[in-house]
């Protein structure tokens, strides 16, 4: 089953400037199509308070809701997806869990992770770190634009068509150098949500790459 993937994601985060609904309000009110809410720092009683709010802010926009890991959520409210940041986790037995109507993204920092992705039928794949980034810090080598040079020419070589964001530490002046790549977007959380006027910043990312 074909899923929409949004080519600009936003990916909330605890951040002090706004709570993760201020942050999808802000965003769905500039246009925002794709909210990916990121908390792992709360219980299911208040991460599921988040949820149902964000999720209704999302239907009143006509945006898709997913959520960062939490897949025992499934069914507990209006979730249209999930993104699974653990880079061991089997795909497949996800799928098998979560039904083929709901979006399954990954995360992955190699080309190896990218087409085992793709081998286990994920709907896209978050591919990074770009940048330095707080977001999500790591180990993972940078990629810079390079690395998304060579992962998107090796997996057109191999005819795996699975939808790329670039993610970790992007900003706007990156857009135009990352997309020539060929990836399929972007996903960005703090150089958006840590802007002086959030809105403002959103819609510069969309007019940039949508």
């Amino acid at each position: 089953m074909k899923k929409f993937i949004e080519k600009l994601q936003f990916i909330t985060h605890d951040i002090q400037q706004h709570s993760h609904i201020e942050q999808a309000q802000i965003a769905c009110s500039a246009g925002a199509k794709w909210i990916q809410y990121r908390c792992l720092t709360k219980n299911d009683d208040e991460l599921l308070i988040d949820i149902n709010a964000i999720a209704e802010i999302c239907d009143d926009w006509g945006a898709t809701l997913i959520v960062t890991d939490h897949v025992h959520l499934n069914g507990k409210a209006d979730i249209q997806g999930f993104h699974i940041e653990d880079f061991d986790a089997d795909f497949v037995k996800l799928r098998e869990q979560l039904g083929e109507a709901i979006t399954i993204g990954g995360s992955a920092t190699t080309l190896q992770g990218l087409i085992r992705l793709a081998k286990e039928g994920a709907d896209y794949a978050g591919f990074g770190p770009f940048y330095t980034t707080t977001t999500k810090p790591n180990n993972a080598p940078l990629l810079g634009v390079e690395g998304y040079q060579n992962a998107m020419a090796e997996l057109k070589k191999l005819d795996i068509n699975l939808p790329v964001l670039a993610v970790g530490g992007v900003t706007i002046n990156d857009i135009d150098p990352l997309m020539n790549t060929g990836i399929f977007g972007i996903a960005v959380s703090a150089a958006i949500n840590q802007a002086e006027d959030m809105r403002s910043a959103y819609l510069d990312f969309y007019d940039q790459i949508v």
